[in-house]
């Protein structure tokens, strides 16, 4: 599964998106212009911006986060593919890359996530 992500600026002009990079996907259901909002998140810039859920900014052959939001626990993780100016494409990992990320200790979801045990795909 693929997905877009709306990426920002960091506060200090960075941009934080990089080629294999690891993504937080957090479920915002109190999000008032969303219902269905994903935030993503990553290590050293903490939320960097949303999944897409807008069909004039879901990229042709992704999901959209209304699509996403009940395939996934209310934590999960993607990893970045493809970079774009405002946005990129991420993959949703599957539960045996999941797996091989935890494994590496210097994995990023290891300082993403409290408590791992609680991540899981709804396949």
């Amino acid at each position: 599964m693929y997905i877009t992500l709306m990426a920002f600026e960091n506060m200090h002009g960075a941009k934080p998106l990089v080629l294999n990079g690891i993504v937080k996907l957090t479920k915002e259901p109190e999000n008032r212009q969303d219902t269905e909002a994903i935030a993503c998140e990553m290590r050293y810039f903490g939320k960097i911006g949303y999944v897409s859920n807008s069909t004039n900014t879901v990229i042709k052959g992704t999901m959209s986060a209304g699509r996403l939001y009940d395939k996934i626990t209310d934590e999960y993780f993607a990893k970045i593919q493809f970079i774009h100016p405002n946005d990129a494409i991420a993959k949703v990992l599957s539960i045996d890359e999941l797996s091989e990320e935890i494994k590496n200790l210097e994995s990023d979801v290891h300082f993403l996530c409290e408590d791992l045990s609680k991540v899981e795909l709804k396949e």
